[in-house]
């Protein structure tokens, strides 16, 4: 019992011990203007006029996220290719496949890809 209580006590004193230690450490000496402020993706938060966000960067987030999904679906389609019925396997591969490249198509017709303005 005496054991446990003075292994108790160590812990709290140590525990009290860097509690102090970070509370003086961490104090702040001055402010700065830059690093208290927030940081929203290079925009200046306290500026009066913001431009406008490029939809040019968003429309490639989308691509990659599409194929980023599109390879976590077809990995798990390449393992189990010799659990299932091939014909049905490949049925579903070619569709998938084809609704991808249909939608790749559609955004390379309409301009999406290109960047230049």
């Amino acid at each position: 019992m005496m054991k446990i209580l003075m292994t108790m006590n160590l812990a709290l004193i140590i525990a009290m011990m860097l509690m102090s230690l970070c509370t003086t450490i961490s104090k702040k000496m001055n402010s700065d203007r830059e690093k208290s402020s927030p940081f929203e993706c290079g925009f200046d938060p306290k500026s009066v006029t913001r431009l406008p966000f490029s939809l040019q960067f968003f429309l490639i987030a989308v691509l990659f996220l599409i194929f980023d999904i599109e390879v976590v679906i077809i990995l798990p389609m390449i393992m189990t290719l010799k659990l299932n019925n091939n014909m049905n396997w490949m049925i579903i591969m070619i569709t998938f496949m084809m609704i991808l490249l249909i939608g790749l198509y559609y955004e390379w017709k309409s301009g999406m890809l290109e960047w230049t303005f």
